[in-house]
């Protein structure tokens, strides 16, 4: 840490001030792209104001990264809280935010009471197994679960871990295919086809199927893979697969043909080719592909709950509709936008992981 002498001369001072300034500068621009992937890029131009950049040029930027934003959030919720009493449905009028916030307090508090009914229910089961032990009966005390009923935020959890499993299920399909799509036009004409056929193929239309199957499969189940998680995850798996496939291909396509040359002039292994030329080039691709498929399978799991009656979100969402309470309309709006929050935030981790991997990442 640089230490300023009063003995020093003004001109030494100022020169360790500058220095010290182009120091929180560059500081403030490496941390600008880790920022920008938060959805954070705001903080920038108000860390340059509070370095003594210039404010007339830093408050530009400031205002379209933060204001602007902000306005139009503002206008949103003025014209929903404006418009929503307007409109009457058969289970009354569209909530407000007021009342949207009132329903987060709600089903917060909700989540909160039943995770003390579990705590007290183990201490129950331990005091009850510590005495069977004390009478001599060991081998009837056993661990117990706790059957309550689901809070809205384990369902959250369970929609979470559902599109996880089916995302990583369609990365580990689509990526390898792609790379083989891409090296080989042979396989590329094998598999478009089935890409112009099954792309555009709605949730809906697999769930039946996927359903009989996994009935007919998935036999002995695994605990924490329940067979409606597991037809809720394959559904994704079908659905977000594509785009991930499609992009591979492409990003493996438009490797360099002279680089693919040297390859084999070399005559290097398929392993080495794939590992050290094929995948670092087509990434930032690959990593498009990734994107868009979470994007679309998170948009297809709320579908495939709904019908699998999956214990997430989707399945939130239609019993709410149908048990038709005062609340049910501003539980599903938070629903809602908890599926949005989410969604955006799965994007931002998915930006962050293709700006760690990557020399060029598209926003």
């Amino acid at each position: 840490m640089t230490i300023i002498n009063e003995y020093e001369e003004p001109d030494e001072r100022d020169a360790l001030k500058e220095a010290r300034r182009a120091r929180v500068f560059t500081a403030i621009n490496k941390s600008s792209k880790y920022l920008t992937v938060l959805g954070l890029g705001w903080v920038v131009p108000v860390a340059k104001i509070a370095a003594g950049d210039s404010f007339k040029e830093q408050g530009r930027e400031l205002w379209q990264t933060f204001f602007i934003p902000m306005i139009g959030m503002a206008f949103f919720i003025g014209a929903w809280a404006l418009l929503a009493p307007q409109v009457k449905t058969s289970l009354g009028t569209i909530p407000g935010p007021m009342q949207v916030i009132e329903q987060v307090d709600f089903l917060i508090k909700d989540h909160q009471r039943e995770r003390e009914k579990e705590e007290a229910f183990h201490k129950r089961v331990e005091v009850h197994n510590l005495k069977l032990i004390a009478a001599g009966k060991a081998d009837k005390a056993k661990p117990r679960r706790y059957t309550g009923k689901p809070t809205y935020f384990d369902q959250i959890i369970t929609s979470v871990k559902t599109v996880a499993v089916g995302f990583i299920i369609a990365t580990l399909i689509a990526v390898p295919l792609g790379i083989a799509a891409g090296l080989s036009r042979t396989v590329t004409g094998a598999l478009n086809p089935l890409i112009q056929i099954f792309k555009p193929v709605s949730p809906l239309a697999w769930l039946p199927i996927v359903t009989m199957v996994v009935s007919a499969t998935y036999v002995n189940t695994y605990d924490g893979l329940s067979k409606s998680l597991v037809v809720s995850a394959v559904t994704v798996t079908l659905c977000s697969l594509w785009p991930t496939l499609i992009n591979t291909t492409l990003g493996v396509a438009s490797i360099d043909k002279e680089l693919m040359n040297v390859t084999k002039v070399l005559q290097l292994p398929t392993w080495k080719v794939i590992t050290k030329l094929v995948l670092p080039s087509s990434l930032p691709l690959i990593f498009t592909g990734m994107r868009l498929s979470l994007g679309v399978g998170w948009m297809v799991l709320i579908a495939a709950e709904m019908l699998a009656q999956n214990p997430g979100l989707g399945k939130f969402v239609w019993d709410e509709f149908q048990n038709g309470s005062s609340s049910s309309l501003a539980k599903i709006i938070v629903a809602i936008l908890t599926i949005g929050l989410i969604g955006f935030l799965l994007d931002r981790l998915m930006f962050a992981l293709q700006s760690a991997f990557t020399f060029s990442a598209n926003r």
